[in-house]
């Protein structure tokens, strides 16, 4: 039996497919029923304004949105923060500007790596003139 701290409320509970205890389980299933409710009546609602509206908070409402039980798709106006920057977005993790950077800065660190590289192999190496 695996025992755990419940992450939202802190209560002790016997751990199982979700990571937080019973009680908050529900609380969770009414939050998204209040949620899911307003937004068939408020579809160009955002999650600021569902979040005022039902007392959710943007990110339990954002968390819905990534597993898929709030679609955006008829709500224009829904998203959810970038997790860089916190500018709203309706897919993935980063919004466009974050996630260029991100290459950017891989793609320019990938490149001092193979010049450090072609460094290190060149060290050592006698050249003798011709």
């Amino acid at each position: 039996m695996n025992i755990a701290n419940c992450p939202r409320c802190g209560k002790i509970f016997s751990k199982n497919f979700r990571d937080v205890c019973p009680s908050c389980i529900k609380e969770i299933d009414q939050e998204y029923a209040l949620c899911a409710d307003h937004l068939r009546q408020n579809k160009g609602i955002t999650t600021q304004e569902l979040s005022e509206a039902t007392g959710v908070s943007v990110r339990q409402i954002s968390k819905f949105i990534r597993e898929g039980r709030i679609s955006i798709i008829g709500s224009p106006n829904l998203g959810y923060p970038c997790e860089v920057c916190s500018t709203m977005i309706r897919e993935g993790n980063m919004c466009m500007d974050c996630r260029g950077r991100l290459v950017k800065d891989v793609d320019r660190i990938s490149e001092q790596m193979k010049a450090e590289m072609q460094n290190k192999s060149n060290q050592g190496v006698y050249r003798t003139k011709s």
